[in-house]
């Protein structure tokens, strides 16, 4: 039996998954600008809200800054639709371009009345990302080795999970020299850095089919194939259902953090802790789906982040500390999951609106989750309220598990 080989004609067998990846260049490009784009974006995601707080004093106007960037995931069917329409490498290009040309503009920002234009450039920022994500996925199957994917989205996940880690840091620290101007200045010179990647990287892509149907039409054909495919739906159902209980447990981390009787500075300890468990599960990732397969890894992963979520309501350092690294470990399962199979099981004049359908799917539950855990948690006592979406987590980690036509990718 001979040892597979990558796009660049290199041995794959019987090296670890990050060398499996890093030695095909296009999957080396493209983590390289997943990390650089990535940094500048964690940046400039905390600088905003703090630009907002200092120069409003208003918690809610903050808040809004975050509400700007997700609110275009709601059109990812739409708004995909573009990534099948033209060639995909350009329009990554131009979507890192575009936020790069538009950030330099928020210099102008510096007091309340000019608010509206740092939302208005959060919000195209926003509309670009949900572009690039979908054009991206596309891509990636063409561009990447198709044995190597699981362990691409597992290695990406891990390149994000690590700029959360530390771009922040930088973000506040550059804030607190050069006020937001010099955050949205290095977020413009990473986009421009990625933009740069991107443009290296060689795919040949096939001239975009001519369109012999409406707009709409084109539109809602991604969404009609993924909700037809039996081994799509259901991971992808399993994946918005997860980030809607991830958006209320989200909303309780304040108030694990009281019972621990610690101050709210203590959150980042946990956020970092999950952070780190993320950056393992992305590492590892890519075994454990060749091992699994998508429909067991990820139940596997519901059912870990429902007991660390149920298990958080016990108000010990240690047990903190124990549920954060296994949700970091547990959430992004399903995801990695989800991602790989739609890469995997779409055709490619399709994937650029299977993919944004299924982002919107996935995670605009998240959003809602938010919502609905910040009445919870107000109303709700911890030792019932996460015990009880546990249970939820739990139960949707059997309903997947048992579905074996979600293999079928």
């Amino acid at each position: 039996m001979t040892a597979r080989t990558t796009h660049t004609g290199k041995s794959t067998r019987g090296s670890w998954p990050v060398v499996r990846v890093l030695r095909d260049r296009n999957a080396g490009l493209y983590l390289a600008g997943v990390v650089v784009s990535g940094f500048g974006s964690s940046a400039l995601g905390l600088a905003a809200g703090v630009w907002v707080k200092d120069l409003t004093g208003s918690d809610g106007l903050a808040a809004l800054c975050l509400l700007a960037l997700w609110a275009p995931t709601v059109a990812g069917p739409a708004l995909g639709a573009v990534a099948d329409r033209v060639r995909r490498k350009p329009l990554l290009i131009a979507a890192n371009l575009l936020p790069a040309g538009l950030l330099p503009t928020l210099f102008a920002v510096d007091s309340p009345g000019a608010l509206w234009l740092l939302f208005a450039v959060l919000f195209v920022y926003g509309v670009a990302g949900v572009v690039q994500d979908a054009a991206e996925s596309a891509l990636v199957a063409t561009a990447v080795d198709p044995r190597l994917l699981g362990d691409f989205n597992g290695l990406r996940m891990t390149a994000n999970e690590g700029m959360k880690l530390v771009a922040p840091l930088a973000g506040a620290g550059l804030y607190a020299a050069y006020g937001g101007p010099g955050v949205a200045a290095l977020d413009a010179a990473t986009f421009v850095l990625a933009a740069g990647l991107y443009a290296a990287l060689r795919v040949r892509e096939a001239p975009p089919r001519r369109p012999t149907a409406t707009w709409r039409r084109r539109t809602a054909e991604g969404a009609r194939y993924l909700w037809g495919h039996p081994g799509l739906r259901p991971l992808v159902l399993a994946g918005g259902a997860t980030m809607l209980c991830a958006g209320v447990g989200g909303a309780t981390l304040y108030a694990v953090v009281d019972a621990l009787g610690r101050s709210p500075a203590y959150a980042g300890v946990l956020y970092a802790v999950q952070g780190a468990g993320s950056m393992v599960a992305g590492v590892l990732s890519g075994p454990a789906l060749r091992r699994l397969g998508a429909r067991r890894y990820g139940a596997a992963g519901v059912a870990l982040f429902g007991v660390a979520v149920a298990v958080r309501a016990v108000p010990s350092d240690a047990v903190a500390w124990a549920s954060g690294a296994a949700v970091g470990l547990g959430l992004p399962a399903v995801l990695i999951a989800a991602l790989t199979a739609v890469q995997r099981g779409t055709p490619g004049p399709l994937l650029g609106r299977v993919s944004a359908t299924a982002g919107t799917l996935v995670f605009a539950p998240n959003v809602l989750g938010l919502a609905a855990g910040a009445l919870l948690v107000e109303t709700v006592a911890l030792p019932l309220l996460l015990p009880s979406l546990g249970a939820v987590l739990l139960a949707t980690a059997v309903a997947l598990g048992r579905r074996r036509d979600a293999e079928a990718v």
